[in-house]
């Protein structure tokens, strides 16, 4: 990237995270951002365990937000933030060492004319580090100015936008995904439920060749063309599973037209 004017101003950075339930993760996630975020913000969700506590523990305001959806509750987190940059991350990810390093040289140098900035989530999924089919490299922009940008996308498939320049940093997003097959799966259902709904609200309708065909598409897309079967059994089984993920959305909104339902499920 463009080096920063070294007349521009030091930065300060808030990190915004929001959280369901996340004990067992959210105490690394913080431990990264030592020396990087000059504020933490976590906005939880209802979580039944310690995660608010882990949180409050390690120095972080915790607020407590109901479920709003994937793009408007990490909205809410932004709004809360006391500095104009954010760094948004989910509880399981974390940076790397390189990574922190280099935001720590934006921070220290400014941004220049950069209104937000990409960087590189690396994904480890049934304990290998998947560096191929279409999940490595994975940018992702996740540190910017608020008065620039926001989250938009489509729930649960969001995505931040600004306007302005964007420039890239070092190092990796560290992302410890699903904490089991079941855990992943557990999360299809639930993904999958959103995304026919999203779809049915947006006036889609289902075709029975979108879903035979595109899970097909899907898996060789992933497993064959983006060369996932370097990643051995685990690039395997994601390639399977993102099959999978296809066939449930359009099943599932299917069975939301064949109920005559509305996009809520009533």
């Amino acid at each position: 990237m463009t080096a920063p004017s070294a007349a521009a101003p030091a930065l300060r950075i808030t990190a915004c995270i929001i959280t369901r339930d996340e004990e067992d993760r959210i105490g690394d996630c913080l431990a990264s951002l030592a020396g990087v975020a000059d504020e933490v913000v976590v906005v939880d969700s209802g979580s039944t365990d310690r995660t608010r506590a882990i949180a409050a523990e390690r120095g972080a305001r915790v607020i407590e937000h109901a479920w709003s959806g994937h793009v408007q509750q990490k909205n809410h987190a932004v709004a809360q933030a006391a500095s104009d940059w954010v760094l948004c991350l989910d509880a399981d990810e974390r940076l790397g060492a390189e990574l922190a390093r280099a935001i720590g040289r934006v921070k220290a140098a400014g941004p220049g004319a950069v209104r937000g900035f990409f960087v590189n989530r690396h994904t480890r999924y049934l304990g290998r580090w998947i560096r191929h089919g279409g999940w490595y490299p994975q940018w992702r922009l996740r540190l910017f100015d608020r008065r620039a940008g926001r989250w938009t996308g489509t729930d649960p498939h969001d995505r931040v936008e600004v306007a302005g320049p964007t420039a890239r940093l070092d190092g990796d997003l560290l992302h410890d995904t699903y904490r089991s097959v079941s855990d992943h799966l557990r999360t299809i259902d639930s993904f999958t439920t959103i995304a026919a709904r999203e779809r049915r609200r947006a006036g889609r309708r289902f075709h029975v060749a979108m879903m035979l065909a595109g899970p097909v598409w899907r898996f060789v897309r992933m497993y064959v063309l983006r060369a996932g079967f370097l990643d051995g059994l685990p690039g395997l089984v994601l390639a399977l599973m993102a099959g999978y993920y296809v066939f449930l959305k359009h099943l599932k909104l299917f069975e939301l037209e064949r109920a005559g339902g509305d996009a809520d499920g009533a």
